[in-house]
């Protein structure tokens, strides 16, 4: 054996062997031994530096530091010579001037010339660099001695040969299935050679946790769920039948307060609330197909619970059902007070001193204030209609709804622009007008008749009343009564401004609240030049042009209540 040999053979290897380090092979430097043939020198031609290695990089084309990469040198150490003698010399001369023939071939084939440094071009279809890849295999032989080569590091000397390259990943779809792979993380040691996390230079991917993709798998089938359940009820909403009860309800009452204007959406909302029907639209829907739906009107309704929404349609178009509180036409703003105190539950007495107190406040248009001599200055304008009025409310607002209709309609009739083409001095009169008119009529067929005989007995030079009204209803109004058996000496003896019979001309103010047929009739009045009018039968009325046809009635109408 050779002094190649040494560190192989008999003699055991001791990590503390001066020979121990970087060799050029493992990575470690080797120790000079000054008993070296070699003057401490690495076992290698000293003269041609070795060739760069790569180690664990096959992403790179990198080479094994074993085997691999054939050493190319450029001369021989001269202590070499002396031992092995001249023949030696020429016999391992012409077999290194073949390997630098062989050098030179593999250069070309590289893509390089030249004779210094070679940068090592690897075909990727051949890794090895059309070499033998692994340590101690085939490999050709220049030297033609198994001496040629320096000895093998011992195994426990070398470092871990990397692993083939594995940048290919077989994704979920082969091999054991990643998705469902335990959790254990499959990372390389990230102090492998080259300072690079595992292979290829890059960290390589962590398995999933078979707990994580049970979760997502979960929240997967949540969020599925409840696209359907949402998609269901869209679909129901869209294209189903609305929710309804069955039946005429469960026999429980409730009251529900319609307000004005509301059409059937607001019904069905304020019906579903009370807990009549089941759905808006399935009211909405039983209003639509009832012929009469349309007619419902706003006020206080008594109702079931858990009605269907055609049997609440059917109730509230039936005069049963309403609570409301009705205004008649022609009536005085006493009564109303009255009424309004008792649907309220409050003293009576409550709604007339608030509207006494705070008239002004009411809504009254600017028409309608200021005037002297009024015994209430809200009269005429509680209009007559009807009312969602319930326990609860405030007096205040129940007069606010009823002012505020009345100028409503006021200003629809076009009170203000008519009053004065009428010989009036402006709407105040004409509401007075109308209450006259509303109080004296028997039916709205009587009101246009009447209309006129109002304002023909206005005029002051007619030849008739010469300006004087006369009217009955004007004494009954200031002594808050309605009788009809007067005597005209107890009339015209009353000293009074809302006494006709006393004062010439039209009272100070309205007399009652007119309805709107009486404020048409006013607005209208006939040409045929009436001044008298009395009813027979408390059912319609009689009208004269002059006083003698009119006494003829009169004579008639005592006859009558004789017999009876």
């Amino acid at each position: 054996m050779t002094e190649y040999g040494r560190g192989q053979g008999s003699e055991p290897w001791n990590p503390e062997d001066p020979l121990y380090g970087d060799d050029g092979w493992g990575g470690q430097r080797a120790q000079t031994d000054p008993q070296s043939p070699y003057g401490g020198r690495p076992q290698h031609y000293p003269q041609q530096q070795p060739q760069q290695q790569h180690y664990g990089d096959w992403s790179e084309g990198g080479q094994s530091a074993y085997g691999q990469g054939q050493q190319h040198y450029q001369g021989y150490d001269q202590q070499y010579y002396a031992d092995h003698g001249q023949q030696q010399y020429h016999r391992d001369q012409q077999q290194y001037q073949g390997q630098q023939q062989y050098q030179g071939q593999q250069t070309y084939d590289q893509g390089g010339w030249g004779t210094g440094p070679h940068v090592q071009y690897t075909d990727p279809a051949d890794p090895y660099g059309r070499q033998t890849a692994s340590y101690g295999g085939e490999q050709p032989d220049p030297y033609g001695t198994p001496d040629a080569y320096p000895p093998p590091v011992p195994p426990a000397r070398r470092q871990a040969e990397p692993e083939p390259p594995t940048d290919w990943d077989p994704g979920p779809d082969q091999g054991e299935h990643a998705f469902f792979a335990d959790g254990e993380d499959d990372d390389e040691d990230e102090d492998a050679p080259g300072g690079r996390k595992g292979r290829g230079g890059r960290k390589p991917k962590k398995r999933r946790s078979g707990c994580a993709c049970l979760v997502l798998v979960a929240i997967f089938a949540g969020a599925v769920g409840g696209v359907g359940y949402f998609g269901y009820q869209f679909y129901q909403d869209r294209f189903g039948p609305a929710p309804d009860y069955a039946g005429d309800g469960n026999g429980e009452q409730v009251t529900v307060v319609i307000p004005k204007g509301a059409g059937g959406y607001v019904i069905g909302q304020k019906l579903k609330e009370a807990g009549v029907v089941k759905s808006v639209d399935a009211f909405v829907s039983a209003q639509q197909s009832n012929p009469d739906g349309k007619k419902i009107q706003d006020g206080v309704y008594t109702l079931h619970k858990q009605m269907s929404a055609a049997s609440a349609v059917e109730l509230m178009l039936s005069p049963k059902s309403r609570s409301n509180l009705i205004i008649a036409e022609g009536s005085r703003n006493t009564a109303v007070y009255s009424l309004i105190d008792k649907r309220l539950g409050v003293a009576d007495g409550t709604t007339a001193k608030t509207a006494e107190k705070d008239y002004k406040k009411l809504g009254l248009p600017a028409w309608a204030l200021n005037h002297p001599n009024l015994k209430d200055p809200l009269e005429g304008f509680l209009y007559p209609s009807s009312y969602a009025v319930s326990k609860g409310q405030k007096p205040e607002a129940v007069l606010k709804d009823m002012v505020s209709r009345a100028n409503d309609t006021y200003a629809k009739l076009g009170l203000e622009k008519k009053a004065k083409s009428l010989g009036l001095s402006g709407p105040w009169q004409l509401l007075t007008v109308a209450s006259l008119v509303q109080a004296e009529g028997t039916s709205h067929d009587d009101f246009r008749k009447m209309a006129e005989v109002v304002y023909n007995r206005l005029k002051p030079g007619n030849p008739e009343t010469y300006g004087s009204l006369e009217f009955d209803s004007t004494y009954n109004y200031v002594k808050n009564q309605s009788k009809i058996d007067l005597s005209i000496a107890e009339l015209r003896k009353y000293n009074n401004p809302y006494n006709t019979y006393y004062i010439k001309g039209l009272p100070p103010g309205p007399i009652d609240n007119p309805g709107a047929e009486a404020i048409k009739g006013s607005l209208d009045p006939t040409h045929d030049g009436w001044y008298y009018f009395i009813s027979l039968d408390g059912k319609t009325s009689k009208f004269t042009k002059t006083l003698a046809e009119h006494n003829k009635l009169v004579q008639q109408f005592n006859a009558s209540r004789k017999k009876n």
